[in-house]
């Protein structure tokens, strides 16, 4: 199990945050529990298994929403 943090475009608005946490959430290989979105700092943090997903197609799942990916860091 890895852990990502990935830093996004500043988050305007708490729908944003829902957007993004429920897209990430049913990717195969996320950890559903861990997805937090962390709205002040604009970062979104998820345990996931590197085996069944990368951390580019989470990324994917967040562009494709409309939202810039700025970094990522992968534990």
């Amino acid at each position: 199990m890895k852990t990502a943090t990935i830093q996004l475009e500043t988050l305007t608005c708490p729908s944003c945050l829902q957007k993004i946490e429920n897209a990430v959430k049913v990717l195969d290989g996320v950890e559903k529990d861990s997805v937090q979105v962390l709205f002040n700092s604009s970062k979104v943090k998820v345990n996931f298994n590197d085996d069944l997903i990368g951390i580019g197609e989470i990324e994917k799942a967040i562009t494709q929403l409309g939202y810039e990916v700025k970094k990522s860091s992968v534990k």
